[in-house]
């Protein structure tokens, strides 16, 4: 039979027996049926190794767990599949998947059936061998490690997202005049002071750390701007020499003590400083010393300050440059305009970069909005906005609800009711018998006692109105444009800094949550690093966000390795894993 198939390239029978095995083993390998088996059983039973590539560069050992690691695809979690895909790109590890042989054998035997007394049998089996280690299992492994990558990818994305939601939804802190350190050696401290608005008083550079250690003329230097600007917080960034300014910090409040300071993330300030937005907001001031400035401002208004920045560089994620970053940005900004529209913005103290979030407001119109208010002086009500050129009524009625006017007036433009609904508010206060000038107790149970006698649903029904809205509005007429953020737990302000030397097994603290992950959270305490609260140690179900004030308690403390291991106050070591 192989004669007739005799070619100038192929002109013994070895070679076309060997080309109709290679056809053969196309053809299990492209099968269909054979593929979605085999890729079921990788799904379920097959395994992912790494071990450490030989000579390969991990000084710092950032790898270590994976020298020698194998778990079964379907107990990875995706933060191991994402480090396999990093460690494995930098070259220092070598990653495969393994799929037991029963496997992938059965999946091709319920297609492909050898018949034992068949002259070809032989010649099927080795084709079926072939093409399954060199075409069909390579193929399964890129499908299986891709669908573990993209699932891994969006599992970060949604961890991000929530991460910076925690991290924009921070309370504001109010009534300070803040001092604000971006932290340095060789350069030294830079320091800027901005006033409860956030209007930049001062700035200054001092050299308290190696090589200069100018540490007495540093501290003469924040006795003097406290003194003349009446400084009543300082604002340290937790980048480079960040613990070794907390430290200058504690000394100077000891001499001063209405003074107070706080950790600030400065993840992005550098990006920040280097801007266009940052050039036409501090055009005199040196690119330097935008950062230290953005730094204080992050105190005052959290999110007025992080919208400024490219929600990617807040570092606030888990393997967030290695994600689709076209997914990922849309996420983020997805959150960003959620924030912003939930808190709502002052439309006559807004920045262009925090209108631009408004629903219905992009950067060309936010634009357009500050002109024209430097031009035309405040807006003094919502309906004024018609005014302003692009603004049409499409854009009005989107954006209303979200901008606030305080003090204007209209005393509903300082609540998130929207425009059309205010006749319905007024009529809800008509019927309640109070105004917006009554004390919030009155409006609360005046309310409240309109209620008990004509329900909510038939209130609305009345009004002419949704009953969702209705209740909108009744929440907004009780605390009118509070602001959100007021309802979480405000920063720690600290007055002293601790060293991995004042922990101890069993020590409880409060401390600030940094960053959320899939193994935990990590907690800032006050010391040089975040403790690291792993998922084990705290009760299941328990949810955490970034910006949470908790209490923790010291559970193992590393000296040499710098590692705090923190666990929930009281909570068991065996807690189960959330």
């Amino acid at each position: 039979m192989a004669a007739r198939y005799y070619r100038d390239e192929i002109p013994t029978t070895d070679a076309v027996l060997a080309g109709a095995r290679d056809i053969v083993a196309e053809t299990i390998s492209d099968h269909a049926d054979v593929r979605r088996a085999v890729r079921e059983k990788a799904r379920k039973f097959g395994a992912l190794s790494a071990s450490r590539i030989t000579g390969s560069a991990d000084e710092r050992g950032v790898y270590q767990t994976y020298y020698d690691f194998t778990l079964r695809v379907d107990r990875l979690r995706p933060h191991q599949v994402l480090a396999l895909n990093r460690g494995e790109t930098q070259k220092v590890l070598r990653v495969s998947l393994e799929v037991p042989e029963r496997d992938w054998r059965s999946a091709i035997a319920a297609v492909f059936r050898s018949d034992p007394r068949s002259p070809w049998a032989a010649h099927l089996d080795a084709a079926a061998e072939d093409g399954a280690k060199r075409l069909l299992l390579p193929a399964i492994e890129r499908d299986v490690r891709s669908q573990l990558t993209e699932e891994a990818e969006r599992h970060a994305i949604t961890v991000f997202a929530a991460n910076l939601r925690g991290l924009l939804t921070q309370p504001p802190v109010t009534g300070h005049v803040v001092l604000g350190i971006d932290p340095g050696f060789r350069t030294g401290c830079k320091v800027a002071v901005v006033d409860g608005s956030g209007k930049l008083l001062a700035t200054a550079t001092i050299y308290p750390h190696p090589p200069q250690n100018q540490q007495r003329a540093a501290l003469e230097t924040l006795a003097r701007l406290t003194q003349q600007y009446g400084v009543t917080l300082i604002a340290i960034g937790n980048g480079t020499a960040s613990r070794e300014s907390e430290q200058l910090a504690a000394t100077f409040i000891r001499q001063v003590a209405q003074v107070r300071y706080v950790i600030v993330n400065e993840a992005g300030a550098s990006v920040y400083s280097a801007s266009p937005l940052a050039r036409a907001e501090l055009p005199e001031l040196d690119v330097s010393l935008r950062g230290a400035v953005s730094i204080a401002r992050r105190v005052l208004d959290p999110l007025a300050e992080l919208v400024k920045i490219d929600p990617k560089s807040i570092g606030v994620g888990l393997y967030q440059h290695d994600v689709d970053q076209k997914a990922l940005g849309a996420a983020l900004d997805g959150v960003v305009e959620s924030v912003v529209n939930r808190v709502g913005v002052d439309v006559n103290t807004a920045s262009p970069a925090l209108l631009a979030h408004v629903a219905g407001i992009g950067p060309k119109l936010a634009e357009k909005i500050v002109a024209h208010r430097d031009a035309q002086g405040p807006f003094g009500k919502r309906t004024d906005l018609r005014t302003v050129a692009g603004l049409g009524p499409k854009a009005f009625e989107q954006c209303a609800g979200f901008l606030r006017i305080r003090g204007g007036a209209e005393p509903l433009d300082a609540s998130a009711i929207h425009p059309e609904s205010y006749a319905t508010a007024r009529s809800l206060m008509q019927r309640a018998g109070f105004t917006l000038a009554a004390p919030q107790e009155v409006r609360q149970q005046r309310l409240d006692a309109l209620l008990m006698q004509t329900p909510l649903p038939t209130l609305a029904t009345e009004l002419g109105i949704g009953a969702p809205t209705l209740a909108d509005i009744y929440e907004q007429l009780v605390r009118p444009g509070r602001d959100p953020r007021h309802d979480l737990p405000a920063p720690i302000l600290r007055s002293d800094v601790l060293s991995l030397d004042d922990l101890a097994p069993g020590l409880r603290l409060q401390g600030t949550v940094r960053n959320v992950v899939d193994f935990g959270a990590f907690v800032d305490i006050g010391v040089k690093q975040d403790g690291l609260l792993h998922r084990s140690r705290f009760p299941t179900g328990t949810r955490l966000n970034v910006g949470d004030v908790i209490d923790v308690e010291v559970a193992e403390v590393d000296r040499e390795r710098n590692r705090i291991a923190l666990a929930w106050p009281g909570a068991a070591a065996d807690w189960a894993i959330a």
